[in-house]
């Protein structure tokens, strides 16, 4: 199999891995030259926090696997092609797009055949090859195999900006029913240990006498969960993601809607869940991340312990706590402010910054580019009081015209 096919069997494999962003990491020293770059506007599309797109090889070192977890595509008992790269072919390619100008760093996971050691191993030799023999300077994700011994991950995190373990599910009994090789006491273990060397580097470069302390993954660790695989509910996925953050300081979780496989499990549903639950659980997540929601708050907007499909989180919230507004722009505090419909952190900043020398008017939020057919029900300025509006009605008015056809996550380019 020459490289080509290799590289159509390993970069459509992994597709389904969402959790990849290159946001975060630290700035390399460029004095002494190599090659390659952790900045810039970013054949894989991830989007940092600030909406940039970065361009990453995303590929599979190979999609052969000795575990049969039912929901992946590439599960032991799979009837797909399979492929296998060699050490030094993924760095040829890394280099070669490099130098194309058509990436800006690597993604690289694997299927774990022989041993969790010998996957990690050959996950750590592609890295350390790029930096050490060639000056690679651009960024690198390594998926991270939570059984791999800790002097095999520890070299990882020299290597790698970023590293990431899959917790795949929410729940442990979802896991250990449809991934019954994963254990998710053991993937919390190495998260853990991942946390602790992330934060005993950092403190080590706060407090290091000499000009450069060690690194290790300067841009944290990631994980992503698979949504609609299983029976789980929103709230049970954003509990999940909220303990994450909370105990194991995570920079990212991803959601993934799960895709329906070849010759699936019947423990799987037949249907994949609507692309815009993914697109609901991102939004409630940043809510809260950066503006101050819980998640019962987040929650108590939909259903049943389900996101409303046909409103954003912060929007279905609103309506339900009419009593909260409308908030008084000019007088608010920024934690009142934050929870105004349409209106973003950044847009907040500059209608703090703005009141301080004038009142703001509603030609102000037009400038400052929001939703004024959102925003306005919602707040009162100098020249506008919202008039009163039936939650039903209200609602009916703030559902988006067209139905939601642009797809959440990012978008995995053809190589070809």
């Amino acid at each position: 199999m020459d490289l080509r096919q290799k590289l159509e069997i390993l970069a459509d494999a992994a597709k389904y891995d969402a959790s990849c962003a290159s946001s975060g990491t630290a700035k390399r020293d460029s004095t002494r030259g190599g090659l390659g770059s952790t900045e810039g506007m970013g054949i894989c599309h991830a989007y940092a926090p600030d909406g940039r797109c970065i361009s990453l090889l995303k590929i599979l070192l190979t999609n052969a696997c000795a575990f049969d977890c039912a929901y992946c595509v590439n599960r032991a008992s799979s009837n797909v092609r399979r492929a296998r790269f060699t050490v030094a072919e993924v760095v040829k390619l890394t280099l070669d797009f490099y130098r194309r100008n058509a990436i800006e760093g690597l993604f690289l996971s694997s299927g774990i055949t022989r041993s969790a050691d010998w996957t990690m191993e050959q996950l750590v030799l592609v890295a350390r090859t790029l930096r050490e023999e060639h000056g690679f300077q651009g960024y690198i994700h390594l998926k991270t195999i939570p059984d791999a011994s800790p002097e095999l991950v520890e070299e990882a995190g020299r290597w790698a900006d970023r590293l990431s373990i899959n917790i795949e599910l929410p729940e442990a009994g979802s896991l250990k029913a449809l991934a019954p090789e994963k254990d998710l006491s053991e993937i919390k273990k190495a998260m853990g240990g991942l946390r602790a060397r992330i934060e005993g580097a950092r403190e080590d470069l706060r407090t290091a006498r000499r000009a450069k302390a060690p690194r290790f993954a300067p841009a944290g660790q990631s994980t992503q969960m698979i949504v609609g695989a299983d029976a789980s509910d929103d709230a049970t996925i954003l509990g999940t993601a909220t303990d994450l953050y909370a105990g194991y300081r995570l920079k990212r979780v991803y959601y993934s809607a799960y895709s329906p496989i070849p010759d699936a499990s019947r423990a799987l549903p037949p249907i994949a869940p609507p692309l815009v639950r993914e697109h609901r659980l991102y939004q409630a997540d940043w809510l809260l991340r950066f503006y101050g929601f819980s998640r019962e708050e987040v929650i108590a907007g939909g259903e049943g312990g389900m996101l409303d499909l046909s409103l954003d989180p912060k929007t279905a919230w609103a309506l339900k706590h009419r009593a909260d507004f409308p908030v008084d722009l000019n007088r608010a505090p920024r934690e009142r402010l934050l929870r105004v419909p349409g209106l973003g952190a950044k847009t907040v900043d500059k209608i703090l910054a703005t009141r301080r020398h004038s009142a703001i008017r509603a030609e102000d939020l037009a400038r400052l580019h929001v939703s004024l057919p959102k925003v306005l029900p919602f707040v009162i300025t100098a020249d506008h009081r919202p008039r009163l509006l039936d939650s039903g009605g209200l609602r009916e008015r703030l559902i988006p015209g067209t139905a939601f056809v642009a797809a959440a996550r990012p978008v995995q380019m053809s190589l070809f």
